[in-house]
């Protein structure tokens, strides 16, 4: 897919197969093609050489790379789509280069905007908002579906040419100028006005926002998902400024306070120096200022308190036409179980263990819920079937320390649809299934007041788990758990009034008894499983026997 936007030309390649999908290639080059447009209506002559001597690359990579010219989608955005001399260009690139190249309309560019942002996050009830060069476009959601859509000639190059110095720093007038000139554009979508209104009148009422049921951190009727590569830069400088670790700002959520304070720094600095904001990239700091001010503007117009960003973009939106057609519209069911199988599919696991694992696993936790050793959490229940089904995948890169490859590969490979505190919890789980007592590590700062807790409890289940399927063979069938109070069997209730007070196990809450149902012999699956006794007695708070 070839994305010639206003501010860069993007070559990525994606690969999919039985059940999975990747990017394997990218090439980035700032052409700039949209430098000048906004003062003239015109591409310019160096702006326009810059594109075609990119496309010859884009070309001849292709043809190396012996991709048909249907395998190839080449898409122009705003800057090539709004100039006088857009037909000029295009004739001209189509003589030079053998690439599809197709003019999207505004409908289009939103359209594919919202397949990103919708298969790569849990948003059901929102807006997506899509930042490029030339121009901004906004997607209101309901239920999955796009219900209306804008498109605003408010992008980062236009905005930067129109109000802000070249060089020098921003002056407060320019910045409100610029401010001004957005909430003015966005007037013009009433849609978006409704939602700031409704969400006023929530404030007031002191009601919960409703609506959206979404897994992310941000709040769930107010949701605004962004993409483009503005909000994810921007999104890494948050990071940054929050002290959280990175692997990439997948989820990441910007709190208007922190995009208020972004802009603040990055306006005090000169253009060629707003780079010096950790996380910030040296390529977008002419740019980035034009872009936090825009954003400001759309989450003040539409009453939004953050912008969670996804990394999936345009280029993502026009793939996923082509990995879901026959949809209508091209979504999957559900993003999370989609990313997890994604990633497991892509690193070809034993599917026969890890779903066994996954089987067992759960098995034990709807159990020990129902005894009252935990509140049997949905939410924890699927993290704790994605880290089952992602345990194994470092065996890919080899069997020692697969566990911490596994760690690696979950925080590198992406989740598109998990918090990234979820990640965390995903991928630490993954790390201790062989050994080792579960710690948060380098990624506390992720982690709330309960999340280590939540940690604890899927990485005893998993290892529990992965000890029973050790021989890889399915003996182990399922489950049972008995909690003992001396030399009676308790009552889920009574369980649950002695869970309540926490702290070490206490042998006088009593034992969990857990017994096998297996199809044989179980005397290795019952020597394996009898050495998690210390993490279980610490996530349960009770002691752990295995039955003979």
């Amino acid at each position: 897919m070839i994305d010639l936007g206003s501010n860069s030309f993007r070559l990525v390649v994606f690969m999919a197969g039985d059940g999975w999908w990747k990017r394997t290639d990218e090439i980035y080059e700032p052409v700039r093609i949209g430098q000048g447009l906004a003062s003239t209506g015109r591409l310019g002559r160096e702006p326009i050489e810059r594109a075609l001597a990119t496309l010859d690359v884009f070309d001849h990579f292709c043809q190396a790379s012996r991709l048909a010219p249907g395998a190839v989608d080449a898409v122009a955005t705003s800057a090539i789509r709004d100039a006088r001399n857009a037909d000029s260009f295009l004739a001209r690139a189509r003589q030079r280069v053998t690439l599809p190249i197709r003019v999207l309309s505004r409908e289009a560019e939103a359209r594919y905007g919202y397949l990103a942002a919708v298969n790569s996050t849990t948003l059901s009830d929102g807006c997506v908002l899509d930042l490029g060069g030339g121009s901004m476009q906004l997607v209101r959601v309901r239920d999955r579906l796009a219900r209306e859509s804008g498109s605003w000639r408010v992008g980062t190059v236009r905005m930067s040419e129109q109000f802000l110095p070249a060089n020098g720093p921003a002056k407060r007038r320019q910045i409100e100028q610029l401010r001004d000139h957005v909430a003015a554009e966005l007037a013009r979508a009433p849609w978006l006005a409704d939602r700031r209104h409704a969400a006023e009148v929530r404030d007031r009422a002191g009601e919960p926002a409703a609506g959206d049921r979404s897994r992310s951190a941000a709040p769930a009727a107010r949701r605004l998902v962004g993409i483009g590569g503005t909000v994810r830069n921007l999104a890494a400088a948050a990071q940054r400024a929050a002290g959280l670790p990175s692997s990439g700002v997948q989820g990441m959520v910007i709190t208007r306070p922190a995009l208020d304070e972004l802009v603040r720094r990055l306006a005090a600095l000169p253009a060629a120096q707003r780079s010096s904001v950790p996380g910030i990239k040296p390529a977008r700091a002419d740019l980035i200022l034009a872009g936090a001010v825009v954003l400001q503007g759309a989450m003040r117009a539409g009453g939004f308190e953050c912008l969670e960003t996804t990394e999936a973009g345009m280029r993502e939106g026009v793939f996923f036409e082509r990995l879901l057609a026959g949809r209508d519209p091209p979504l999957f069911a559900d993003v999370r179980h989609a990313s997890v199988l994604n990633l497991a599919r892509r690193y070809d696991v034993d599917a026969a263990h890890t779903d066994h694992v996954a089987a067992l696993a759960l098995g034990m936790f709807d159990e020990l819920a129902r005894l009252g050793l935990h509140g049997g959490d949905s939410n924890e229940r699927e993290l704790l079937w994605a880290a089952c089904m992602l345990h194994d995948i470092g065996m890919s890169v080899d069997y020692d320390d697969h566990h911490k490859h596994s760690r690696y590969l979950i925080l590198n490979g992406g989740l598109p649809g998990f918090a990234p505190v979820e990640v965390a919890i995903v991928a630490q789980a993954a790390r201790y299934h062989r050994k080792g007592m579960p710690e948060p590590g380098p990624l506390a700062p992720l982690f709330g007041p309960r999340d280590a807790e939540r940690l604890d409890r899927c990485a005893v289940l998993l290892r529990l788990a992965e000890d029973l399927e050790r021989s890889r063979d399915q003996l182990v069938r399922g489950t049972r758990f008995a909690l003992m109070n001396g030399s009676r069997a308790a009552s889920a209730a009574e369980a649950r009034r002695g869970g309540e007070d926490g702290g070490e196990p206490d042998s006088s809450r009593g034992e969990v008894v857990l017994q096998l149902i297996a199809d044989g012999e179980s005397a290795v699956p019952r020597w394996a499983a009898s050495r998690e006794r210390e993490l279980f007695g610490r996530a349960f708070h009770r002691g752990l026997s295995v039955a003979a």
